[in-house]
């Protein structure tokens, strides 16, 4: 039995959730999500929550219960709250800034980086050296950090590069004379 998929998704005001033939929509302040549930979970609004439960007893859609039960809950708090990740960026010359879709960094090459901002993605450089990626989508925004951290990942021996804002990097000592 599912500790996670017993908990019903309570649906904030100003959030619509309609679920159609293994569908569900939700909309809220933050735009409109969708997803498709397999035939193993069922999903069902009743009154202000959300309840997931499988659709059989089989090893299959227990399995997927709780996994869809988080995807769903996912779905309602994008629409409503939104997902925010933030990066820092760190070394010496490091910068970076919002140029209208595009964002610019200084990460050390000869060149700048330029990154496309997708859609349904805003991105917002309070300081030239953090970056905040804010969208309805949790699998987006997560994508769009790891993209980003990937030009320049942290290095352990003077921590210099783009990382998570919480993230705690490994330090190694350096060369000994």
């Amino acid at each position: 039995m599912s500790r996670v998929g017993k908990n019903p998704i309570s649906i904030p005001e100003g959030v619509n959730v309609n679920i159609s033939a293994q569908e569900i929509i939700a909309k809220g302040k933050n735009g409109e999500l969708s997803m498709k549930v397999p035939a193993h979970v069922s999903a069902k609004v009743e009154g202000n929550v959300v309840v997931v439960a499988p659709a059989d007893n089989s090893k299959k859609a227990r399995s997927l219960w709780g996994t869809y039960r988080s995807i769903v809950s996912n779905l309602v708090q994008g629409v409503s709250e939104g997902f925010t990740v933030k990066l820092e960026v760190n070394g010496v010359g490091y910068r970076c800034q919002v140029q209208g879709e595009i964002l610019v960094m200084q990460l050390g090459f000869s060149h700048e980086v330029r990154f496309p901002i997708p859609k349904g993605i805003t991105i917002k450089c309070d300081k030239p050296t953090l970056i905040s990626i804010h969208g309805a989508d949790k699998q987006a925004v997560g994508q769009v950090a790891s993209n980003i951290r990937k030009y320049r990942l942290p290095e352990p021996y003077k921590g210099k590069g783009i990382k998570y804002e919480n993230e705690q990097i490994l330090r190694k000592e350096g060369k000994k004379k």
